[in-house]
């Protein structure tokens, strides 16, 4: 079960959402809702609160010096700005700072989100640098530079060490402390994983406190039933970068959102094949042309459906 501030940080993320008109992950949402009692304790809290800041907004007077953001992506969207009802711009950072300290984070936290398909590299003013992976989104500091939290999808980190004030990223409960490291994190429905290529990274450094070595790789199960270390090769972390993917014993649900994420074009699981492994390794630009391709190189059966692509058991 995720700490208190962070489900109430969740909570808050998913109300503010819900009221902008563009907003359509409500699978997303209800799979938040069903996860833990506590999302909808957290979530009937804030609303409220949230839908009172909108109403005051709505009523209020235009600022004809405010300019929208461009629509190009990849989308940076701080909690202070987004449209609201009647196609509004949201609130000042002001507001929001405000709900954000009454809800106990105490962050000026602003938001980067990528569309499957695109990778976005930001760099940090400590010389660290993030790769951003499609179908991401990451939270940021404009306060500390040495924190970050990974909302969903992928991320490489190339962290600049510093004994004295280390960097941490905050997935879910969880806890990551580099020590002088390359990583990539991955959070999505199929779970966690931390690879580590440079440095180490120590894991849930209060909890666990699991020491993660160049070429290892840390896996927690989705159902939040533990974890295991394993070997990785150092040359396979953060390869998505470079346009490719490589899966050993992948399950398909993992296969299906990894390809999503990379390429753009969706992938979904053959009902009644999701236990099946995956071994193998795929080039993203020549999926693009043709996912068909797919099937001979992962040796599974590629079919059309609409605009989607089912993966499945030959």
């Amino acid at each position: 079960m995720a700490n208190d501030d962070t489900t109430r940080e969740q909570a808050l993320d998913w109300a503010v959402r819900a009221l902008d008109p563009a907003f359509e992950d409500w699978e997303g949402f209800s799979r938040w809702l069903e996860q833990d009692a506590s999302h909808a304790r957290a979530y009937d809290e804030v609303a409220g609160a949230v839908t009172e800041a909108t109403e005051l907004i709505a009523v209020a007077p235009a600022n004809d010096d405010t300019v929208e953001e461009a629509d190009a992506a990849p989308q940076v969207r701080s909690v202070a700005r987004r449209r609201w009802l009647g196609g509004a711009l949201a609130a000042s950072i002001a507001l929001v700072s405000g709900l954000a300290l009454w809800h106990g984070s105490g962050r000026d936290l602003y938001r980067i989100e990528t569309m499957a398909g695109q990778i976005h590299t930001i760099a940090l003013d400590d010389g660290s640098r993030i790769d951003l992976a499609g179908g991401s989104a990451i939270e940021l500091d404009r306060d500390d530079v040495r924190f970050a939290r990974l909302e969903q999808g992928q991320a490489l980190f190339t962290i600049r060490h510093d004994d004295a004030d280390p960097f941490r990223v905050a997935v879910g409960e969880n806890r990551l402390v580099d020590m002088g490291t390359v990583f990539d994190v991955r959070n999505d429905r199929t779970g966690l994983s931390v690879a580590v290529s440079e440095g180490a990274v120590q894991f849930n450094p209060d909890g666990e406190n699991i020491r993660l070595s160049p070429g290892e790789m840390l896996k927690t199960h989705k159902d939040g039933g533990g974890y295991v270390v394993s070997p990785i090769a150092s040359a396979r972390v953060g390869e998505w970068r470079e346009g490719r993917l490589t899966f050993t014993d992948a399950p398909l649900e993992q296969v299906a959102a990894d390809l999503t994420r990379a390429s753009g074009i969706v992938f979904v699981v053959a009902r009644g094949s999701g236990g099946q492994p995956v071994s193998g390794s795929v080039l993203i630009a020549p999926l693009k042309d043709d996912p068909r391709t797919l099937g001979p190189l992962l040796g599974l059966a590629v079919h059309a459906e609409g605009d989607r692509w089912i993966i499945g058991a030959r």
